[in-house]
């Protein structure tokens, strides 16, 4: 769906119970698909809210010895100092704002659509939000960083449309892989960016680099008070 590899497959999508007037674009991490979060949606699912789990092409990664796996840019390392593949992040950014300018040209205006991801994609949907045009209903940042951070906040500022972008940002502080202190020190970029009202940043103690269902359940929350039903659906 981004990069160079025109056959990744079609996302993994949830659809509304009715009439879909919101949704969630929703990006895994490193070497999944979208099928996992397809179903972890699919069990705090709303109404009126249609989930799309996007698979990332395969691809070459540094990170992982330059074999190939599904992925939305490539990684040097884990390290804060590490170099950034910063052409790649912003193709695949570029390919992601695509998709929700045709969820718009699907009769789901944009600021009642959701970015969100895990890992390696959520760094790709906080970097996406902050330099969209299209004003956005939120984002949903698990066990993330905000990529190319120096860019901001003259990248946020051509965005234009992202200064009243809600974020609910999520991290567990036992992650060995993307470190807690990576998850708060984004959130201070962000309140900084975005203004301290517009980020929500929750700690789960014990949690690695993984979900649980007390963030779910945070999460649907979140889902519930940005995408509200429509009077008349």
């Amino acid at each position: 769906m981004c990069g160079n590899n025109m056959s990744a497959p079609l996302p993994a999508i949830v659809p509304a119970a009715r009439k879909a007037s919101a949704a969630v674009i929703f990006l895994h991490g490193l070497g999944d698909t979208g099928h996992g979060w397809a179903e972890a949606f699919s069990g705090i699912r709303i109404p009126h809210v249609k989930y799309i789990c996007p698979h990332a092409p395969t691809m070459p990664v540094t990170l992982n010895m330059r074999m190939s796996m599904p992925s939305w840019f490539d990684i040097y390392g884990l390290s804060s100092e590490a170099q950034e593949d910063e052409a790649g992040i912003k193709k695949a950014s570029d390919n992601l704002k695509a998709m929700i300018d045709q969820e718009v040209k699907n009769g789901i205006p944009s600021h009642r659509i959701i970015l969100g991801g895990f890992s390696q994609g959520g760094a790709l949907s906080l970097y996406t939000a902050l330099t969209s045009q299209q004003k956005l209903a939120g984002v949903v940042a698990l066990s993330c960083w905000l990529p190319l951070r120096n860019a901001f906040p003259q990248a946020a500022a051509a965005g234009g449309s992202s200064k009243n972008v809600t974020v609910l940002q999520c991290h567990g502080d036992a992650d060995p892989l993307v470190p807690f202190s990576f998850g708060s020190r984004t959130a201070e970029k962000l309140k900084s960016l975005l203004g301290p009202d517009n980020v929500i940043f929750k700690t789960y103690p014990g949690l690695s680099h993984s979900a649980c269902p007390e963030e779910m359940v945070d999460i649907k929350r979140f889902i519930e008070k940005q995408l509200p039903a429509i009077s008349d659906e």
